[in-house]
């Protein structure tokens, strides 16, 4: 299927959902929304750092405005030089994309009070998701699953270690008002507790300007399963079935998967079903994740609700035939369900997507530098790679090191194996290391070729 060829869609909106839509944010994201945004007969306006002032996406986009120096802080996370962008372009709408602001409350908020809408959930789901204990007590109260854990953790030493107690160990510490895994730590023992939870309570200072921390019983092989969402403004929610993210490095996604190897259809039907039905209950209304940890006993635990497009989406679009950011931005744009999406909507094939990282493939440490060579492969109808870099460019040490994201379909999941790994193997990257060394070694692993797939697989690998 053509990377940007969706079957089974209804067409689009008459008119353009918005007039001008700014991408607040960067790399291959920001080229992914600029396209969409652009099919749908919308200008689109991107923005830039210093840093990526060489971006290709730049050009693919009616007008692109620079917002800062390099250090996010001082750009993609400069929610005023990101609204006087918006301001200045006459933007009527803004996608901020994953990452960066795309979970902020406050910047969706002040979106909303200069007349522009924000693609993404409104900011009362944003903040009720936001906050990790708050949003395990409002899917419990609304019939989801919920592992084992705590609330917000006390200062007092004792309580913390009565918390631990009660839940088992080991435990997981993990900052209430993060993600992508920073300052998560594993106890296995009481002796390790305190040491564990001052060192995430610090990280989650320091990334998040918010301390806050809790635990979560730690399952040593589990699996890592969500459900993809999406609502609109009046009243619906469904879901487009589920992904396995279980391949992870540092409790980050580098192998995603649709749908999830070895769980039966009716079990993932049953759990899709239900976070479509929690979230509808509550009236969500655009795009949304809910992630959970599947137990070796089959049983499923809430982590959290990803309030935004993911960067896995593509394996959805590839299995389902839905092109989800365009179906985000209709959606904000006020228009229903029954007229975004399909009357019906399948899971066809199997989709595998790896993420290219300018790391040590064996250590996981960042690796910037200049792109000496930067090649890949043509698109063949069968796969997509999305990339915000072109050669020639310095990966900095700015932002994450994400490279590219490459997505195969396939009629098995054999097949899609085999092409995602042809289709690595025939990328030339020169200049910073990349993790394509540790893709390689993951998709030629007989567990991961047979499905066996679990949160502590990537420890197993070696390059």
């Amino acid at each position: 299927m053509p990377a940007d060829t969706m079957t089974d869609t209804p067409p689009p909106a008459r008119a353009a959902p918005f007039r001008t839509v700014l991408v607040a944010n960067r790399g291959a994201v920001a080229a992914r929304i600029i396209r969409a945004v652009r099919a749908l007969g919308c200008r689109a306006v991107a923005v830039h750092s210093d840093a990526d002032a060489g971006a290709p996406y730049l050009e693919e986009a009616d007008e692109a405005l620079r917002i800062g120096p390099a250090p996010a802080r001082e750009s993609y996370l400069n929610q005023d030089a990101l609204l006087d962008a918006a301001a200045k372009a006459g933007a009527d709408a803004l996608h901020p994309g994953y990452g960066f602001l795309s979970e902020n409350a406050a910047f969706a908020a002040r979106t909303a009070a200069m007349g522009i809408t924000f693609i993404g959930p409104s900011p009362h789901h944003i903040a009720a998701m936001g906050e990790k204990t708050r949003a395990r007590a409002i899917m419990a109260g609304n019939g989801f699953p919920v592992a084992a854990g705590s609330g917000l953790l006390p200062a007092d030493p004792g309580e913390v270690l009565a918390a631990a107690r009660g839940i088992g160990f080991p435990v997981m510490v993990k900052p209430a008002g993060g993600g992508g895994g920073i300052g998560m730590a594993i106890a296995r023992d009481e002796a390790s507790l305190l040491r564990a939870v001052a060192r995430a309570r610090a990280a989650a200072e320091r990334s998040f300007a918010d301390g806050g921390v809790y635990l979560e019983r730690f399952l040593e092989r589990a699996r890592h399963v969500e459900i993809q969402l999406l609502g609109d403004r009046h009243g619906q929610v469904r879901h487009l079935f589920e992904r396995d993210c279980s391949v992870q490095r540092r409790h980050q996604k580098v192998i995603e998967e649709a749908p999830a190897p070895n769980l039966p259809r009716d079990r993932a039907l049953g759990i899709a079903q239900r976070a479509a039905a929690a979230l509808q209950r509550l009236g969500y209304d655009n795009i949304g994740t809910v992630e959970m940890l599947m137990a070796e006993d089959g049983t499923f635990g809430f982590l959290e609700v990803n309030t935004r497009l993911q960067v896995e989406h593509a394996v959805t679009e590839m299995v389902t035939g839905v092109d989800l950011v365009a179906a985000q931005i209709r959606t904000a744009a006020g228009e229903p369900l029954g007229r975004v999406l399909p009357s019906r909507v399948a899971v066809e094939g199997h989709a595998v997507e790896a993420r290219i990282y300018a790391e040590d493939p064996r250590r996981f440490l960042p690796s910037p530098g200049r792109l000496v060579r930067f090649r890949l492969p043509e698109g063949d109808g069968a796969w997509r790679i999305e990339t915000g870099y072109r050669e020639g460019m310095e990966v900095t040490p700015f932002y994450d090191p994400l490279l590219a994201k490459a997505v195969v379909r396939g009629r098995s999941r054999e097949e899609a194996i085999r092409g995602l790994r042809e289709l690595l193997a025939g990328m030339e990257i020169e200049g910073p290391e990349t993790n394509i060394p540790f893709l390689l070694a993951a998709l030629d692993d007989p567990r991961f070729r047979a499905g066996e797939v679990h949160t502590g697989l990537a420890a197993g690998i070696t390059v």
